[in-house]
Formats: C-alpha cells, structure tokens, sequence
C-alpha cells in the first residue's frame, strides 16, 4: 500500500495510519533540508539595508558563533529572521514557531521577541518607545535576548565582514532540527485502543 485509502479517520485501519506515521516521520526528518531552502529566499532583495536577509542572517550566526555561543544558539542566529519571506510583520513567531519543537523554551522565547527587543537601536525613529523590551526585566530569557540583539543581530549590517558561509552550518542545523521533537511523536501501538 503506498496511500492511504480512507474518506475520513472513521475509516482509517491501524496500517493506514502506521504507513502516515512513517511518511510523516520521514517529512519530520527532512526538516533540515526544507528550512535551508527556505533560508536561500531571503537572499537578494536588501529592503534598503546595507545587506540583504540571508546575508544578515548568516553574519548573526558567524558573530554568535565566534563570541563563544552554544550550537542551539547559531543556529538561532542563523534563523531568527527566516519567517521574513512570508510575513515580515510577524517573522519572529514564524521563526520561533519552526524551531519551538527543537530548541530550550528560552529559546524559543528570546527569538520570539528578538524585534522588540532589537527596537532598542531605533523604535525611537517611528515615535515608538526604544525601553519597551524592559517590561521583561525579570523574565527568565531577558539576558540572553539583549545579548542575542545587541551583540550579533543589530550588528549584522556589515557588508564587509568576513562572514561564514551556509555550508559552515548546515550540519549544526541539521543536528538541532534532526532531534526529536519535545515531547517525541508517539509510536503507533500494536494493539487499537480507544477509551
């Protein structure tokens, strides 16, 4: 059988759903792949910046990578803007959605809010104010956020830094996205049970 043949989960047998679960695993697996290609559609358009997206974000990951960071933290560099491309007035929540599965909760939080907290450097020239991100101070990821922003995202404009290329960390990419999801996918049991 290479499809399932149901009309709706009312139908569905217990081989159906075990061949679903390894398609599905396997689409789980090929994550990596998918999110780097996606990661190239922001190369080319600069949006007025100094450099385009793809190239800032590789520099945010070169800057984290050489000030000492942990690998989960690159690769957060690497791809705190990749939701740019779909929704530039949303792209931190499409960024942490895609690695929410895959990183620490602070993580997940700190790419969350990266745009407000890099507002710091300039919400002041929209009339916006630049002090917004202290209504954090006591969150447990505030630290770590102001430092994922002033230390390598805001200054990840240079278009003459030696930045390292793609291939430098696409096995880091694919070691955090290639682990299994918090909290796991559940196996298909031997036996049907419904409570």
């Amino acid at each position: 059988m290479n499809q399932a043949r149901f009309r709706h989960f009312g139908e569905a047998r217990r081989d159906e759903w075990a061949l679903i679960d390894q398609r599905f695993r396997d689409y789980v697996a090929d994550a990596p792949r998918r999110v780097l290609e996606h990661l190239h559609r922001l190369a080319g358009d600069t949006h007025g910046y100094p450099v385009d997206r793809f190239e800032h974000c590789l520099q945010t990951a070169t800057r984290a990578l050489r000030d000492g960071a942990d690998e989960e933290m690159v690769v957060c560099a690497l791809l705190h803007d990749i939701g740019d491309d779909l929704s530039p007035a949303n792209h931190a929540e499409i960024a942490a959605g895609i690695l929410e599965p895959f990183i620490d909760p602070l993580n997940a939080w700190m790419i969350r809010h990266h745009e407000l907290f890099q507002g710091y450097h300039y919400r002041h020239y929209f009339g916006l104010d630049p002090h917004a991100r202290e209504q954090f101070r006591d969150h447990p990821a505030y630290e770590r956020t102001v430092r994922f922003c002033d230390d390598w995202d805001q200054a990840s404009f240079d278009p003459d830094y030696d930045t390292l290329p793609l291939a430098h960390f696409v096995p880091m990419v694919e070691r955090v996205l290639g682990r299994a999801p918090y909290g796991g996918l559940p196996p298909i049991v031997e036996e049907e049970s419904r409570s």
